[in-house]
């Protein structure tokens, strides 16, 4: 059972690799015509205070359309400018990612890697054994190995692997050059025991001008950063004690972990069964340590609620007119409980479909979507 407890904390979040697209402005504000200006026009006042209202209406309409034009042109340049560091980096580039399919900071660089078009290989690891990441002394999933001509990367942690490769993107840096701005530093956790935590991690490397040119403004690539921060310190720890909820959601995970995962017929069984049972022990503890409410349905929805809020209902995403990395992290952490009862549960009673949907979309979308 203890062996079954371990693997199912590295399927699920929490332990798989916690030590583990263009930024954009919100839309222009409405021009809205107050009640009071609206109160005037009905009272059928004459002369100059109704001059100026129509001439003030005038020039703010010209002012709202020449801003949102003015937006879409940027937005349009944007897009224009990117595929083609993408091809740039994909031609050069064979990147291999070594993950668990259920493992919510793999799905965050898949989403990443998909949304930007990038051609990559998946080698699926069997969270028993591991033993195709033997060549790695960071046993952690997600890893993504790089190879270009003769020289080989290997990047480590789901929001390094992401900073990094954006970075690689925008500025056309050698990875070899990047690796370094993102240090590995040992810490101890909670519990006592040595990670591995990585330096800078949800920063970008870029010089001022390249980074105003994707985010506008230190506003916008804040905000980006705190949000991606808040999927990995807060989001993900909402997973486990949601899919494992019940005896009955424990074993339909389980089930979907086995149906996807890399397991041979023994470790299948037992993975199913007795980590089932296991992990829906464990989710109480889990439950406690993050200070959950009771009933962990609750959590999610607020979580859910509050990233709707924060998108705001100007914008169709974080980023803008396109997802950013906060966006394709908080996709990428929700889309594993997809086909379980706490995601369809959190679809029902949150804000956040709408959402969801729209960066489903913009990722199937992408030319070269996996």
């Amino acid at each position: 059972m203890a062996q079954a407890a371990r693997l199912a904390r590295a399927l699920w979040p929490g332990r798989c690799a916690l030590a583990d697209r263009l930024g954009g402005r919100s839309w222009p504000p409405l021009l809205v015509q107050s009640r009071a200006g609206f109160a005037g026009a009905a009272s059928g006042r004459q002369g100059r205070p109704r001059l100026l209202g129509a001439v003030a209406l005038a020039v703010g309409g010209a002012l709202g359309l020449y801003h949102t034009v003015r937006w879409h042109l940027r937005a349009q340049d944007l897009r224009a400018e990117l595929p083609a560091a993408q091809f740039s980096l994909s031609s050069r580039l064979q990147l291999t990612l070594y993950q668990y399919k259920t493992c919510p900071f793999c799905s965050k660089v898949r989403a990443f890697l998909d949304f930007h078009a990038l051609p990559y290989e998946v080698v699926e690891v069997n969270p028993v054994r591991r033993a195709e990441i033997k060549f790695s002394s960071y046993r952690k999933v997600p890893i993504l190995v790089a190879q270009e001509g003769d020289s080989s990367q290997q990047l480590n942690d789901s929001s390094v692997i992401i900073s990094a490769l954006k970075t690689h993107l925008v500025s056309g840096q050698p990875l070899e050059k990047i690796v370094t701005y993102y240090p590995p530093m040992k810490a101890l956790n909670d519990q006592g025991k040595e990670v591995t935590e990585f330096g800078n991690k949800y920063w970008l490397m870029l010089d001022e001008q390249e980074a105003r040119h994707m985010y506008g403004g230190k506003e916008a690539r804040t905000e980006e950063m705190k949000w991606r921060q808040w999927a990995d310190d807060w989001l993900v720890h909402l997973v486990s004690p949601n899919v494992y909820r019940t005896p009955a959601e424990a074993l339909a995970s389980f089930d979907y972990i086995v149906r996807e995962g890399k397991f041979g017929a023994v470790e299948g069984a037992m993975a199913k069964y007795v980590g089932a049972a296991a992990m829906y022990l464990i989710s109480k503890r889990l439950k406690s340590r993050h200070h959950l409410q009771d009933d962990v349905r609750e959590d999610l929805y607020e979580a859910a609620n509050k990233w709707v809020a924060a998108v705001g209902q100007d914008r169709p995403f974080m980023g803008g007119q396109t997802p950013n990395l906060a966006d394709l992290a908080v996709y990428g952490v929700l889309r594993v409980m997809e086909g379980l009862e706490a995601f369809n549960d959190m679809m029902r009673h949150t804000r956040i479909q709408a959402w969801y949907l729209r960066v489903e979309k913009a990722i199937a979308e992408a030319p070269t979507a996996h």
